[in-house]
């Protein structure tokens, strides 16, 4: 028997219900509505949905309460809706995390690093931003805006260095702006999305998101996010 597209609504609607029971850690009956409004303070996914879970909210009341038997549903969601809700049922239930998307070998400095010789990984890795260390202590992330800082800083220098110039030197010009963010591994893409919209809306711009296993900068470097990753992601 061919399943319709009210129970596969219905199906998806219940997952959500659900896994925003699990994010809530509440267990005693509460509205869709209502663990939507606390399950979107802890979860970037319910966030990102929020209106739609709301309009499909209502029509899932339509199809229950004016269900007159088994076999009649007031209404018959079209096909991209049922799409939509299952989407979102996948998402909680498995959601895509930054570890499983960008985790990978980084390359680091030390401050003590000479510009010319980060210029040179730059030029054979494709590099754009690259994380400066102090041993194992996080110094900062050093951008091309920072290198153009320094740059633009020796315009009416006599002469300069690019062997003698160290990576804590341009340094000082990139701490002057909070340009990253450090992220835990278990985060979801669409924690990090909305990082660097959050960013945006405050007036400034991520140039990177730093992965460690808790989101803490102590620990070793996982991966990187560049707005660049996050428009390729489907």
């Amino acid at each position: 028997m061919e399943v319709r597209n009210s129970d596969r609504f219905i199906t998806a609607y219940n997952k959500i219900n659900e896994a925003m029971k699990d994010i809530t850690e509440i267990q005693e009956h509460l509205s869709f509505f209502r663990l939507i409004d606390l399950a979107k303070k802890k979860s970037a996914i319910i966030r990102k949905y929020e209106a739609d879970l709301r309009e499909y909210g209502d029509l899932r009341n339509a199809i229950i309460h004016h269900r007159t038997s088994t076999e009649y549903a007031i209404a018959e969601p079209h096909d991209d809706v049922v799409l939509i809700m299952e989407e979102i049922s996948a998402t909680l239930t498995k959601p895509i995390t930054v570890g499983e998307a960008f985790q990978t070998k980084v390359t680091t400095f030390q401050g003590t690093d000479s510009l010319s010789y980060a210029l040179k990984v730059i030029k054979e890795r494709k590099y754009n931003q690259f994380p400066v260390y102090d041993g194992t202590e996080f110094r900062g992330l050093i951008t091309p805006v920072g290198i153009t800082k320094w740059l633009a800083s020796t315009v009416d220098s006599e002469s300069f260095s690019r062997k003698k110039t160290t990576l804590d030197e341009i340094l000082e010009y990139e701490n002057s702006r909070e340009n990253h963010q450090f992220i835990k591994s278990d985060a979801s893409i669409y924690r990090a999305e909305e990082m660097f919209k959050i960013a945006i809306a405050k007036g400034r711009r991520l140039e990177a998101l730093l992965i460690t296993d808790t989101g803490k900068s102590s620990e070793k470097l996982l991966g990187i996010i560049t707005p660049m990753n996050m428009l390729q992601v489907d």
